[in-house]
């Protein structure tokens, strides 16, 4: 007799524990059909990023036109490399016309928050862009900063204009931007300098066409339609930007939630993030209040708002260059003396009394400023940790920095409104970005360990 046990005679309870053959067959058809469709969708873009050809430099367009768009709502961005880029000359028109019977400190409230609101919502956009959920967020979000363009038209009470031009086209800002520096990543390493400096001067092109553009339109058109006609022209970039932008990579869900909390035991990030609280507690005030000092100063209010665009077209070389330096001998070996110099250049701007001496702190604080800004967060926060976990690094950098957005001209605005000028304020902002300087130093022997050397 055979001990064997037959199918037929096997036991019911043992027979009932098995699944059946084809629920096992089905689950598995399901899983394999799932994780191929993924395969085939990225299997294109496989392997090492490309550094160039024709979809990574489109997607570098699209990241162009999202600064372009980021430095005109400056009217209204970071982030600019954000919106703060040409915020100066809305401040000064603002304190003049719209709001003059609020204080500079409160005016300055709209900018900042739009900027920090740049920055906040990275946590949670960096976080959905490694999970995979990038387009679909990306559109929502160009329609809802269309739509405050429109809406910012029609404010005339100071909480309309905190309201729509402050909150909402940060945050919907904010929706875009971090995933947008992040996708660059996906399509450039060795030459991801030259990418990022190429995509910042989408930024430096809009700072210095819309505060022209606006300056002659508003005497001719009236504030609303001027900024109508930027909705009009956000409506075409970010069209074009929303069918070209895309990842490369697969979707990676990375371990640790929303605040990856493990992250913060590498020391070089943790001071690096402490540097940008720092940094853009100061780096804001010379350009926000430049048209606004120089009219102080006995400058033609008329001349006063092209100091912005002086600024932003001088950024185009130092983003360009940074970049360029950036993949030769590292970002943070660019970062420290270019904010350096941006920090120097705080404390001398309020003594520029004359028409040339302030076109000049414009231009040296245009190149060396945007220079600086088109690196961080983009760059250091890459090389601190796992490509796969990239958005939701640059995101915690972003939103622990908005600190430092928040608070950083509002606190300017006091110091100016408190003592009538503009050298306290400069002390101030001056000493809190050769602080992050100093920051830097320290994040630079950390990542390195010796004197020179790439970094």
């Amino acid at each position: 007799m055979s001990g064997k046990i037959t199918p037929a005679s096997q036991p019911e309870g043992i027979a009932h524990g098995l699944p059946e053959p084809d629920t096992i067959r089905d689950d598995q058809t399901l899983h394999e059909k799932s994780s191929q469709d993924i395969t085939d969708k990225y299997a294109k873009y496989a392997g090492e990023a490309p550094d160039g050809g024709l979809k990574a430099w489109s997607v570098i367009v699209a990241v162009s036109f999202n600064y372009r768009r980021f430095c005109r709502v400056g009217y209204s961005p970071s982030p600019s490399f954000g919106y703060v880029n040409t915020w100066g000359i809305f401040q000064d028109y603002y304190e003049r016309v719209l709001l003059s019977d609020k204080s500079p400190s409160t005016i300055a409230w709209i900018g900042s928050v739009q900027y920090t609101f740049i920055f906040l919502p990275g946590l949670v956009t960096g976080r959905l862009f490694d999970l995979g959920h990038f387009k679909l967020p990306y559109c929502i979000a160009s329609c809802g900063l269309i739509l405050c363009t429109f809406l910012t038209a029609e404010c005339k009470q100071y909480w309309q204009f905190f309201l729509v031009q402050g909150l909402l086209t940060g945050l919907f800002s904010g929706i875009i931007f971090p995933p947008a520096i992040s996708v660059v990543s996906h399509w450039f390493s060795k030459k991801k300098g030259k990418a990022l400096g190429i995509t910042a001067i989408g930024s430096s092109l809009g700072g210095t066409l819309f505060p022209i553009a606006g300056q002659n339109l508003i005497p001719l058109v009236g504030f609303k339609w001027t900024v109508r006609v930027f909705g009009f022209m956000t409506l075409v970039a970010l069209g074009i930007a929303s069918l070209t932008i895309d990842r490369r990579l697969p979707p990676v869900n990375v371990r640790g939630g929303l605040f990856n909390l493990s992250a913060f035991r590498n020391p070089a990030y943790t001071i690096y993030c402490i540097s940008g609280v720092a940094c853009f507690l100061g780096l804001y005030t010379a350009l926000t209040y430049l048209p606004v000092s120089a009219t102080a100063v006995g400058v033609s209010s008329n001349f006063s708002f092209y100091l912005v665009a002086i600024a932003n077209a001088a950024s185009g070389f130092g983003r360009l260059s940074a970049g360029l330096l950036a993949d030769r001998i590292g970002p943070l070996n660019v970062m420290i003396p270019f904010t350096g110099l941006a920090g120097i250049l705080t404390f001398a701007w309020p003594y520029a009394s004359s028409q040339g001496a302030l076109i000049g702190v414009s231009v040296i604080y245009g190149y060396v400023r945007f220079g600086d800004i088109c690196l961080p967060p983009r760059r250091s926060p890459m090389a601190m940790g796992d490509l796969g976990d990239v958005g939701r690094r640059v995101g915690m950098f972003l939103t622990i920095a908005a600190l430092g957005t928040l608070v950083g001209t509002p606190i300017s605005g006091a110091i100016n409104a408190r003592t009538g000028g503009f050298k306290d304020a400069g002390f101030y902002a001056g000493g809190v970005v050769l602080l992050s300087v100093l920051l830097l130093l320290v994040v630079r022997h950390l990542q390195l360990g010796r004197l020179f050397g790439k970094c």
